[in-house]
């Protein structure tokens, strides 16, 4: 093993500078809630019958505290074709937890929404918030202090930094996230996209299109491309708050359940420990290799946002900056869909994230001596699992099987991991110029701004953004309206590129984590409302100044003369689809950089 890159090792020594106070107080508010954590014997008879009134099988097992209770947070629903394996989930949970003589109950359910179903629509503005009240869900679920370990049941966009996020209040318990795996392959994402791009520009009706789209989301499972939902697995295995290799093994399989079987033995072997703890297990090493994760394979940009609110929610500071640094360092080792042709079950299938994770500790790119859920620690991790004579086993990861998607540090597909911070007189915004040809890595045009995508949509159809042009969308962060996801924006200015012009997207809302080749400035902040706290530059652009976004040189700026200029209104606020319920979460948001909450904001954090 090679010793620890000096990027890795500097940026790490200030995350754990910058927030040794604030990670101090966490720790000791996690020891005293262990030190005053009743004990049942000690917890009044109506409580305790109030707890295991609805256990059936297992009443007589909690009564007389036999073993460890494990708390199940489920954020089950079979709309999300991820989160629809998990309506079994308990059920077999139970048993596996019979097997080793614990018990475990439901604690609670969390919302689990789909942005994709809800991109391009309105709903799309609860999405951000969404993973706040995930947080307070799981709150209310461990409130009743009847558990002795956690296993999170969750894999998409917000609801796994939902379920950290509240879990980690309760860090002083170990916990288990508990993926249940993608879906079998669709038709190959080229043809996907090219006809995604075809009815854009009217070449094929909405019939073709929907049949496109339904041989590639076509059962249960996480969607395959590596959007946010898979990089939160991918984070996960970096973090070692999984049984090693559990993120990409399709629902199921054999090695599925083994896996699901081995997360609630291991949970019942953890119970009661004080030294692998949610909370030491999720440290600034730890939140330091997510980042290392996510650059090393080109995850979702939906990421910058949701590792500063997770790291804060265990009292680490990190910033757009720390996580730039560390970009300049690790390596793009994997292309996945939509920054490569295969998904992730191809991905896996190549090697996966025990080839990454290998490599990347190989490099000494990533922290191997992090402590983890399992007892081999993080070298455990560099393995893939397999179901051998009927039983679970892990072989090492050694090499790549397809070097088109996965390749070693020596080679890799760009020497750096392909996220960068651009600044100047607009702003801060991130770029993933791992998803962007260099050719576009520099973008500089007159803009033409708007106010919401639909009007993106309509200058679009009538031939107005024909030229070479860089496309503000403003009044999109966490204050105006919730800071929807801009994906319905990716075909139209996809066809606008492959027309032959120059274009650029630079808005203050966020872009999926799933958007490719189009140059976009995104999660610009200070973002453009004002809503009396202090509008962002975005709001004094008029249409036809000129604006540079620029990857090279990390530029996000103007020529004009921004001083003089009084900024637009903000927007009118909309009402419907339960909007106006998050309004109070809207006005309490902090910025971007900061993870866009609400929730950690108004607590201090």
């Amino acid at each position: 093993m090679s010793e620890l890159h000096d990027t890795l090792h500097r940026v790490t020594q200030r995350v754990i500078e910058n927030s040794r106070d604030s990670r101090r107080a966490y720790l000791d508010l996690m020891q005293r809630e262990a030190d005053r954590r009743p004990e049942r014997s000690q917890v009044s008879c109506s409580v305790l019958a109030h707890a295991f009134a609805g256990a059936l099988e297992d009443q007589e097992a909690l009564k007389e505290g036999r073993g460890p209770n494990i708390g199940i947070v489920t954020s089950y629903n079979d709309m999300l074709s991820a989160h629809q394996p998990y309506g079994r989930y308990p059920d077999r949970m139970k048993i596996h937890a019979r097997e080793v003589g614990a018990t475990a109950q439901v604690a609670g359910g969390t919302p689990a929404m789909c942005d994709g179903v809800t991109q391009g629509e309105d709903g799309m503005e609860l999405s951000l918030f969404s993973r706040d009240t995930i947080a307070l869900a799981t709150g209310i679920a461990l409130s009743h202090q009847m558990y002795d370990a956690i296993a999170c049941l969750g894999i998409c966009d917000k609801i796994v930094p939902g379920l950290m996020m509240g879990a980690l209040r309760f860090g002083h318990l170990p916990a288990i996230f508990v993926p249940s795996g993608p879906m079998p392959s669709g038709i190959s994402n080229k043809q996907k996209q090219e006809t995604r791009q075809k009815y854009a520009s009217g070449e094929v009706g909405r019939d073709t299109l929907l049949e496109s789209e339904l041989a590639s989301y076509h059962s249960p499972g996480t969607c395959t491309f590596y959007g946010t939902a898979n990089s939160n697995q991918m984070m996960m295995e970096m973090m070692g708050l999984h049984v090693p290799g559990s993120a990409f093994i399709q629902p199921g399989t054999k090695l599925r359940q083994a896996l699901d079987r081995a997360a609630v033995h291991r949970l019942a072997e953890l119970s009661g420990t004080t030294t692998r703890t949610l909370a030491q297990v999720v440290d600034e090493k730890a939140i330091v290799n997510a980042v290392v994760g996510l650059l090393a394979t080109g995850g979702s940009t939906n990421h910058a946002i949701h590792i500063p609110a997770m790291a804060r929610a265990a009292g680490i500071a990190i910033d757009w900056s720390d996580m730039a640094e560390l970009s300049s360092a690790v390596p793009l080792l994997a292309r996945v869909y939509p920054n490569g042709s295969g998904d992730v079950n191809q991905f896996h299938a190549a090697g996966g994230m025990g080839y990454v994770i290998g490599e990347l500790c190989n490099a000494g790119l990533a922290h191997r001596d992090i402590l983890t859920v399992w007892d081999e620690g993080f070298d455990a991790y560099a393995r893939a699992p397999v179901w051998e004579d009927e039983a679970l086993a892990w072989s090492p990861a050694r090499e790549s099987r397809d070097d088109t998607m996965l390749r070693p540090v020596e080679s890799p597909f760009q020497p750096d991991g392909g996220m960068r911070l651009l600044s100047g007189n607009l702003g801060r915004a991130c770029f993933k110029s791992s998803a962007v040809d260099q050719s576009r890595w520099t973008i500089e045009a007159p803009c033409r701004v708007f106010g919401d995508q639909q009007s993106v949509a309509a200058a679009f159809a009538a031939g107005e953004l024909d030229r070479d042009v860089v496309v503000v969308v403003r009044f999109q962060g966490p204050r105006a309206n919730g800071m929807p996801e801009l994906h319905s924006l990716t075909p139209p200015l996809g066809v606008l590129q492959d027309r032959g012009y120059r274009v650029a997207l630079v808005t203050d809302g966020r872009m999926s984590g799933a958007s490719g080749k189009v140059p976009a400035a995104i999660h610009c902040t200070p973002e453009a409302f004002d809503g009396g706290q202090g509008g962002g530059p975005l709001a004094l652009l008029r249409d036809g100044d000129m604006v540079t976004v620029c990857a090279r040189t990390g530029t996000l700026a103007t020529t004009a003369d921004l001083d003089n200029r009084t900024p637009v209104p903000d927007p009118l606020v909309h009402w419907g689809v339960g909007r106006e319920l998050f309004r109070i979460m809207q006005a309490q948001a902090d910025g971007a950089e900061q993870g866009g909450s609400a929730m950690l904001a108004a607590s201090g954090l």
